[in-house]
């Protein structure tokens, strides 16, 4: 199986398979991650995703410490932005933006550098998300907040009704012609002249006032500047697409309605609705977003046969319209055994049938961008001499023979053989660390008072 398939679906906590992930291996990530909204939320008892629950709300009990230090050592100006939020907002908000901070990380890590990630998110969080993509993608790459209108009205008694999402989208330029949109009843209106081609509207062939001039010539009894070489004007003169007011006024020309291409979406999208509750596509799962909104973006911001991500896929939106518009998919990450059968259900309903089969990993991926690693205790040397001989716990110096070379993030969580991610330890320390994390063992350590807190 290579590193990353196509089809694959992961059960369990998404940072693990995030950390086990090639480098530069995606080409599109979009993530409806909790919102920190403090609520539970649950699908109702018959629905096809009853069972799935989840708390949305966080304490620094949630957060494992050594992803704060992870953050403090590599990337100082998100670690800024998120102790400012503990200050400004709440220690729920601190220990929130940590958990979404080292999943970011990895996911910068994984995104090509012509690839993009859409963040769904609402105004809870979403002014700290901003800032934390921009810390860490750099605030060049960004590139819109889109607010998705999801429902028309909505009583809140402290302010004004939170009708909308919001959605950051950083990396590359859309391809616009793949999500244009039929005009409205309402723009469709402009089209109000007919002739024997269909409905029509004028727009100018005059070139006074642009820069750069035009060209001089008579045409219909009023000479230039006109926007098209003399030639070009006869041609479509000969072919009807000249307007010819009664007043015998200035030449127009015809732009035709059953022509128009359709227009490219603003970063207000309200001609998405939400998921109905008669809804075909409706599984029950309690913040389901729908298929057209995951088709715009998929359509915009990646070309069939490129690799599209989901780290909290929920009820599996993002990866059945990736099915459906011929993109690969992998990851999908969630938490619940219930992903996997909500989304064979839903590829065989709404993709008539299922017709492969969706590889489904309780594992880790393990990378293989790295080539091939010595085995980590060659390293032994080298780590005991840059740090002195102290172990990088307790900060006793022991001789060399009773030192361990151990993985700072465990291979369990993701962590790898690389050379950044070893450290050494004396006999005590390692035994008493076993496979949990470097922060855990200097939890102990403090605890025991072998540590200053």
């Amino acid at each position: 199986m290579s590193q990353l398939s196509n089809r694959t679906l992961f059960t369990g906590d998404n940072l693990p398979i995030l950390r086990g992930m090639n480098s530069e291996s995606v080409d599109l990530i979009y993530l409806d991650p909790p919102f920190n909204s403090n609520k539970t939320y649950s699908a109702p008892i018959g629905s096809e995703a009853a069972g799935a629950a989840f708390k949305d709300s966080w304490t620094l009990d949630d957060i494992d410490a050594e992803w704060h230090g992870q953050i403090a050592d590599e990337h100082p100006g998100l670690y800024k932005v998120i102790d400012g939020a503990g200050a400004a907002h709440s220690k729920g908000m601190q220990a929130y933006l940590i958990m979404m901070g080292v999943r970011m990380i990895e996911m910068q890590r994984i995104l090509r550098p012509t690839g993009s990630i859409y963040l769904h998110c609402d105004d809870v969080a979403g002014a700290y998300l901003k800032t934390m993509m921009d810390a860490i993608w750099g605030a060049g790459a960004y590139r819109n907040e889109i607010t998705w209108q999801r429902q028309s009205a909505h009583s809140d008694g402290a302010g004004f009704g939170r009708v909308a999402d919001t959605i950051y989208f950083y990396g590359s330029k859309i391809n616009k012609d793949s999500v244009r949109v039929p005009l409205s009843e309402q723009q469709a209106k402009a089209y109000s002249k007919q002739d024997d081609k269909g409905r029509f509207t004028v727009g100018d062939m005059s070139a006074k006032g642009l820069t750069g001039g035009g060209y001089n010539y008579d045409f219909h009894g009023h000479f230039g500047p006109w926007r098209y070489p003399e030639a070009r004007a006869r041609e479509l003169d000969a072919a009807g697409r000249v307007y010819i007011p009664a007043n015998g006024g200035v030449p127009r020309l015809k732009r035709y309605l059953h022509e128009h291409k359709g227009i490219a979406p603003g970063s207000m999208w309200t001609d998405i609705p939400p998921v109905q509750s008669h809804s075909k596509e409706r599984t029950g799962y309690p913040t389901q977003k729908p298929l057209s909104l995951l088709e715009r973006i998929i359509r915009a911001s990646s070309n069939e046969g490129d690799y599209v991500f989901d780290p909290f896929c929920g009820c599996a939106t993002t990866l059945v319209a990736a099915e459906k518009l011929s993109r690969k998919w992998g990851g999908g990450a969630d938490l619940s055994d219930l992903a996997v059968k909500l989304v064979k259900q839903r590829i065989k309903r709404e993709l008539g049938g299922l017709l492969f089969d969706v590889i489904h990993r309780t594992d880790i991926p393990t990378r293989t961008d790295q080539g091939k690693l010595p085995h980590y205790r060659s390293h032994a040397h080298r780590l005991y001499g840059e740090q002195e001989g102290h172990c990088k716990a307790c900060g006793t110096h022991f001789p060399f023979r009773v030192m361990h070379v151990d993985h700072i993030v465990p291979q369990s969580q993701g962590g790898g053989d690389e050379y950044g991610n070893l450290q050494m330890l004396c006999s005590g320390c390692n035994a008493r660390k076993g496979t949990g994390s470097h922060e855990q063992l200097l939890a102990y350590l403090r605890a025991d008072g072998i540590l200053r807190r």
